[in-house]
């Protein structure tokens, strides 16, 4: 008999949502041990949920022993009416479909009121919501489906202790959707071979078997790869027998791929002006050389300064933090590298912001017209930000922002690169950039930066941001490579 549980919706969508991964778990796949992020989120989880346990006086704690057992206690507890139960184990058999599956939960609290039970699970996210976690909704209304089965009353509430610690509210529905959810994943572990689901850059990134679909991916010369061929193109491609890069050469040309049409919602959408820059890219990859459009667009300047920040995002830090501010002069007049770190106190986010506008100011005083150089948006987004959250008296962000310079769009613009995404991680090392560190990476920093703020010895405090600054830092000199190298392509 399959076993389906509330931890398969997890599978399922996160990172992001993706069936394969529900086939390739359930079939045994070996997956990739847990990274320093993975491990300091799950650090921050239970965490969180002890703390909230602590919140009750008194407790009956049925998270270990065999299932079987677990049931039995938790149906005793209930006939009791103990007040709180810690990790209660709930189960069920039921049909979906022509199949009998047995189905499994394993809520973080159950606790009494007045007319039954309320069930509440603690998490770190801090937004429940469809949108952004469907997941933490399928499980709870699953667990709300599995206690009104096994004592024939609905729950009194579903609730979701939030990383806000907040108590949020869960609509039950009889378990309706969540079930849906549950038959779909039946069907993906029935399957008798894993069916076709193209990899995506954002996609695959952080999910355990990023590795072994890439590779697949990469040795079959898959659609996918193409940025620009989106899930929805990849996928109707496939089903036309478009399966990879030499079919798709052979098959279309640019004005018949932009007639092309291909899923969009509940209608069909052609593939239109994409398709231009879709088939230079597929000559790319069979070739396994880049086109040069056009030469880089950048302005000559003497010097420029190279600009990266680090950031933690919502979910993990209320403000959406950014902790640290990078800039490094380069050109005729190398500069040294100066980094504003928020503090650790109350006051650090605006500490750490204070402290980059000064360091700013300082390079702008000496070189007014010099240009900021940067990778995609997110340094312009978060100078908006901070300039709302904080202000800025001297209109030094003010001037920053007026002098900033993306890469990204310039790079974009000028050479098409057999490369499957355009991130500075992946252009730099086709660039020749190659950097010191074993381990590196936005998620890396933000789990040593969460390292370094529980540290209370703050020499080893130091040693952990030592470890990020030179991360930053050499993002810095990526940048300033890779700027060289679009420059290059001018000659």
């Amino acid at each position: 008999m399959i076993k389906l549980s509330a931890s398969d919706f997890y599978d399922l969508f996160r990172p992001t949502k993706c069936p394969s991964r529900v086939y390739l778990r359930y079939k045994g796949e070996p997956e990739a041990p847990p990274g320093p992020y993975d491990e300091v989120t799950r650090k921050l989880g239970q965490r969180h949920e002890e703390a909230h346990l602590q919140k009750f006086a008194k407790f009956v704690d049925i998270s270990t022993g065999a299932i079987e057992n677990r049931e039995i206690r938790t149906r005793e507890e209930v006939e009791k009416k103990s007040p709180v139960l810690y990790h209660p184990l709930l189960r069920t058999k039921h049909r979906l479909g022509s199949k009998e599956v047995e189905i499994i939960g394993e809520p973080d609290f159950m606790i009494f009121d007045e007319n039954g039970y309320v069930i509440r699970d603690s998490k770190i996210s801090r937004n429940i919501t469809e949108k952004d976690h469907p997941e933490i909704l399928r499980q709870l209304e699953i667990y709300g489906w599995l206690y009104h089965q096994m004592f024939r009353i609905p729950p009194v509430r579903l609730e979701v202790h939030s990383g806000k610690d907040e108590i949020v509210p869960i609509t039950y529905d009889n378990g309706a959707i969540a079930l849906g959810v549950l038959h779909e994943l039946l069907k993906i572990k029935e399957l008798a071979a894993e069916a076709y689901n193209p990899v995506g850059w954002t996609k695959c990134g952080g999910c355990i078997f990023n590795y072994r679909c890439w590779t697949a991916a990469e040795r079959e010369l898959d659609v996918a790869l193409l940025p620009g061929v989106d899930q929805g193109l990849a996928i109707a491609l496939h089903q036309e027998g478009t399966k990879n890069v030499h079919d798709l050469l052979a098959v279309f040309n640019e004005r018949s791929l932009a007639e092309f049409k291909r899923p969009w919602g509940d209608k069909t959408q052609r593939v239109g002006k994409k398709a231009e820059s879709v088939m230079r890219l597929a000559h790319c990859f069979a070739n396994g050389k880049e086109i040069l459009l056009q030469p880089p667009d950048i302005p000559g300047f003497p010097n420029y300064v190279m600009f990266d920040l680090e950031g933690m995002p919502p979910h993990l830090d209320e403000l959406d933090k950014i902790y640290l501010w990078g800039l490094q002069v380069y050109g005729e007049e190398k500069g040294r590298y100066t980094p504003a770190v928020a503090g650790f106190g109350e006051k650090g986010d605006e500490e750490g912001w204070n402290i980059f506008l000064k360091n700013a100011e300082v390079i702008l005083k000496h070189y007014p017209d010099i240009r900021f150089i940067h990778w995609h948006h997110y340094e312009r987004v978060r100078i908006d930000m901070y300039v709302e959250r904080y202000g800025d008296p001297k209109g030094v962000a003010a001037h920053v922002r007026k002098n900033l310079l993306d890469l990204l769009p310039i790079c974009q613009n000028s050479i098409a690169l057999p490369l499957p995404s355009y991130s500075l991680k992946v252009v730099e090392k086709y660039a020749g950039f190659q950097r010191t560190q074993d381990e590196y990476g936005g998620d890396w920093a933000m789990a040593k930066y969460i390292e370094a703020t529980e540290l209370e010895d703050a020499e080893a405090r130091d040693e952990v941001m030592d470890e990020i600054l030179k991360y930053n830092e050499e993002d810095l000199a990526a940048t300033w490579h890779v700027l060289q190298w679009l420059k290059s392509k001018r000659k």
